[in-house]
């Protein structure tokens, strides 16, 4: 069901470039992590079926880098991490840092196909050496490719207030 974001819309302005680059380096450190811990749980769980000694054979040889079943099994737990935190609210949580959260322009938060859709055009975007992020400071609306393409917005959030 979609969340519908609660600030006034005078409040809510276009995420910055740089904002959303920092935000991305948080991310980035997370998913690294996320990243080890799925492929070293791949690796026992593969040397455990194959046998130690045949793993660190094949380990040795090669044989296991360039893994497709690992490699789709990162993208799938790549994509369930950003696609939870901005289906549920909005933001990862280099994003809850950065006080940016992704939204359609209804201020309702995203759907699971747009982030897919998102996810993979910011996949594009970084293997054409980030011009689909560098793309927000010719576009009109300052939008990115992902932004476009997944039909959502990158915003910056007011702070909330301590009481």
């Amino acid at each position: 069901m979609a969340k519908v974001f609660p600030e006034e819309s005078n409040q809510i302005t276009k995420a910055a470039l740089p904002r959303r680059l920092v935000a991305m380096l948080y991310d980035t450190l997370i998913c690294a992590a996320l990243m080890l811990a799925t492929t070293g749980v791949y690796m026992a769980v593969s040397s455990s079926i194959i046998g130690t000694e045949k793993y660190e054979k094949m380990v040795e040889a090669g044989a296991t880098s360039n893994d497709p079943l690992l490699s789709s099994i990162l993208f799938i737990v790549l994509y369930g991490f950003f696609g939870y935190f901005w289906t549920r609210t909005g933001q990862t949580l280099g994003m809850q840092v950065w006080h940016l959260r992704i939204q359609n322009e209804n201020s309702v938060s995203i759907s699971w196909l747009q982030a897919l859709l998102r996810y993979i055009m910011a996949i594009i975007s970084l293997l054409c050496f980030g011009l689909g992020f560098l793309w927000m400071l010719v576009d009109k609306k300052g939008m990115t490719w992902h932004d476009r393409f997944s039909e959502s917005v990158v915003v910056r959030i007011p702070k909330k207030k301590r009481e």
